[in-house]
């Protein structure tokens, strides 16, 4: 009988250096679009991983970090302006309050004057941006059944999306005409 083998040792994750930043930057986004503060932290993350899988001590890596993300900002492939207009455009889309869109692009970390820039070109209009989370969520004359017993739920759902009363209310209360227009 054959005595049974050890498993082949797993290969040894390379170091974290210079060029493994840049890999590790540039594979991310491929797959995601991504402001310069969050690649920063995905690295910085990325880095502390690595030092635990190699049993090494962590170092500081924010200097070879900022290095990459210039190079990308140099290259174009890095744009927080484009990034935070795409991002925001897609989210006033989807339904998103002003407030909302803000919170998520601030945890997405765009800088507060990349921000107001972007929020400042935003053409949607809270209204607009209420009946597609109305019409998304299917609140308020979206619903099918049971309007007038869910009508303080639905209202209360619209004021936690970040939708003030003024707005959330009309949009709550319209009518179904205005609702498949």
């Amino acid at each position: 009988m054959d005595e049974p083998q050890e498993p082949a040792a797993r290969p040894r994750k390379s170091a974290v250096t210079p060029d493994y930043l840049w890999r590790a930057a540039t594979h991310y986004l491929e797959r995601y679009a991504s402001s310069r503060g969050n690649l920063k932290r995905i690295l910085e993350r990325k880095a502390a991983r690595r030092f635990v899988l190699r049993e090494e001590e962590p170092r500081d890596v924010s200097g070879p970090i900022e290095e990459v993300l210039d190079r990308l900002t140099e290259l174009k492939l890095l744009d927080d302006a484009g990034f935070a207009e795409a991002k925001l455009a897609s989210l006033r889309r989807r339904g998103a309050s002003r407030r909302q869109a803000e919170a998520r692009l601030r945890q997405k970390g765009v800088d507060r004057q990349t921000l107001e820039g972007a929020l400042a070109a935003d053409e949607t209009s809270e209204e607009e941006a209420a009946r597609a989370y109305a019409r998304r969520r299917r609140l308020g004359p979206w619903r099918t059944r049971e309007r007038g017993e869910r009508r303080d739920r639905d209202l209360a759902a619209m004021i936690r999306a970040g939708f003030s009363f003024e707005v959330a209310a009309p949009v709550i209360d319209g009518a179904a005409e205005d609702a498949f227009s």
